[in-house]
């Protein structure tokens, strides 16, 4: 559980990012915030991969789970503007 915990972070110092710049405009929130919030989108993305996979281990990088993340993760940086009323701006 600990490890999981820690890949996520891992992986959303690469996913946050990588969410935002999927995204178009620019959000105003800081380096950490996205790295929470692209540590939050991996883990539910690999959740769910693998809720519709059926899938429990991979070898190696699961690619299909990082672009879910990524997804998720561009929601959750979307949802966080609406919620904060942070407009994005072109």
């Amino acid at each position: 559980m600990l490890t999981t915990i820690l890949m996520a972070l891992v992986a959303g110092a690469v996913v946050g990012p990588l969410a935002r710049l999927v995204l178009p405009g620019r959000q105003s929130m800081g380096v950490v915030l996205t790295i929470v919030l692209g540590a939050v989108g991996s883990l539910l993305g690999a959740l769910i991969y693998y809720k519709a996979t059926g899938v429990q281990d991979t070898d190696g990088i699961d690619w299909v789970s990082g672009l879910i993340g990524v997804v998720v993760a561009a929601a959750l940086i979307v949802g966080y503007g609406m919620i904060t009323g942070n407009r994005q701006t072109r």
